[in-house]
């Protein structure tokens, strides 16, 4: 799947839980969708995206696929 794709499928969730007053519990329910709904490949492209330089992303997608990378890095 390519990049562009992913970042939109992240933005377009965090779309959806951007109406969350709260962006700490908005943030961690992107993680646990993408959690729940990507295969790992797509969860690790996302990651190294952000790490390269996260172009694309919104802020809030951006602060879920950091948390999901600590997740990701502790082998869960």
């Amino acid at each position: 799947m390519h990049i562009e794709k992913l970042i939109k499928m992240a933005n377009d969730i965090a779309d959806f839980f951007n109406s969350e007053s709260d962006k700490e519990i908005a943030a961690e329910g992107v993680k646990k969708h993408i959690l729940r709904s990507w295969d790992p490949r797509m969860r690790k492209a996302i990651i190294k995206h952000i790490n390269d330089n996260g172009e694309g992303l919104s802020p809030l997608a951006a602060q879920a696929v950091k948390k999901l990378q600590s997740i990701e890095i502790n082998g869960f």
